[in-house]
């Protein structure tokens, strides 16, 4: 008889704890307190992000995800595109943190300083005014997210005989018990892998862990017309000062000065854009950071168009209409921390806080924690 377990959350960190603990060979039920996953895992960019991963564990960690992404993706028939991304250089100083960044990176990650001619020849939506050139990488994956996180659970259903209750909150857990809906299921290990449920169910853990909550707000451009195509996605310089992965670069603090000089309002709201396309060629464009443990409720259109003003400096569409805008709200720990995995008591496991990393990370993350080979 397989071993059982019981996942509480049906977002990325829950869907991959999900496939994890079906490889091992558990018999796996999922509950998740909505309809269906409605969270941070459907209101992000869909990235498969390595590039912004530091080199060691945590650039590795990212690779393995984009292979279990690959894997589920393709068995699936989910739709994803590995384009790649391109950075844009429009000033000397970001061009040399690029230079640098490839110089200081492993031979192993497929890095490119392009030229201007050659940055234009990977995107024609690449706004050439004063380009001096890009950095190139081919490890960057596309998901739509909000196809991807509905169309899993059919997927780990079908392949690995998942059970998954929807619309039922987990109120309380006391191993190997867990209570929802007025009903008491059992399992030997128990996983909560959802930020509200870690808040609502373990609420002493949650103020004492080093964590705090990141609002983030996006917009999604209407389908291009003539099946028009961006490539890569796109990011603009102040993406550089925003993903660890660039931190080998010497000449990133004093682009950052710069930067707070020329940008003080983009980084008192933690703006940096980046641009990606989906399957139905929408374009994704994003985001803010504001971090708190609660926030106004309503979206600031002047956020916005900072993020659509910063946009036009690098990139250019052939419809820029505007055909969604919404706002997530994440789990990110304060302490420079990339997750947080905590065992409230035997045959109970958290799995929380991996920032605006998910999509990148949860798949890799969730593995090694199943596994027993998760270190902090």
């Amino acid at each position: 008889m397989k071993p059982s377990a019981i996942v509480v959350g049906a977002g990325i960190v829950g869907l991959a704890t999900t496939r994890a603990l079906c490889e091992a060979g558990y018999q796996v039920t999922v509950f998740d307190r909505s309809s269906k996953a409605v969270g941070a895992s459907v209101r992000n960019f869909g990235m498969v992000w390595p590039i912004g991963q530091p080199e060691g564990k945590l650039y590795d960690r990212a690779l393995r995800a984009q292979q279990i992404w690959k894997q589920v993706l393709k068995e699936g028939d989910i739709w994803h595109h590995q384009a790649g991304s391109l950075h844009m250089a429009y000033h000397t100083d970001e061009l040399e943190v690029m230079e640098q960044f490839v110089a200081e990176s492993s031979p192993q990650r497929p890095l490119k300083i392009l030229t201007p001619a050659e940055t234009l020849a990977q995107s024609q939506a690449v706004n050439p005014q004063g380009l001096l050139g890009a950095l190139y990488s081919a490890d960057e994956m596309i998901v739509d997210p909000r196809e991807a996180i509905a169309s899993i659970p059919g997927y780990l259903t079908e392949k690995y005989g998942v059970q998954f209750h929807w619309d039922r909150a987990v109120t309380e857990i006391a191993h190997p018990h867990v209570s929802a809906g007025g009903e008491r299921f059992s399992a030997d290990v128990i996983y909560v892998c959802g930020g509200a449920d870690f808040e609502t169910l373990y609420p002493d853990l949650f103020r004492e862990a080093s964590i705090t909550k990141c609002k983030l707000q996006m917009l999604r451009l209407e389908s291009q017309p003539n099946d028009w195509k961006i490539g890569p996605s796109l990011c603009g310089g102040l993406s550089l000062i925003h993903y660890d992965g660039f931190k080998v670069a010497p000449g990133l603090t004093a682009l950052k000065e710069r930067y707070a000089e020329q940008y003080p309002e983009y980084l008192k709201w933690g703006i940096h854009v980046m641009a990606s396309q989906n399957g139905l060629g929408e374009i994704t464009v994003g985001d803010s950071h504001e971090y708190g443990l609660t926030f106004d409720p309503f979206d600031r259109e002047f956020v916005n168009k900072m993020i659509l003003d910063y946009l036009a400096t690098f990139a250019q569409f052939k419809s820029p209409k505007i055909a969604q805008t919404w706002h997530g709200i994440y789990s990110k720990m304060k302490d420079g921390a990339t997750e947080v995995v905590l065992h409230p008591e035997p045959g109970v496991t958290i799995v929380n806080g991996l920032g605006g990393a998910g999509m990148t990370l949860s798949f890799g993350l969730c593995e090694e924690v199943v596994q027993g080979k998760y270190t902090s």
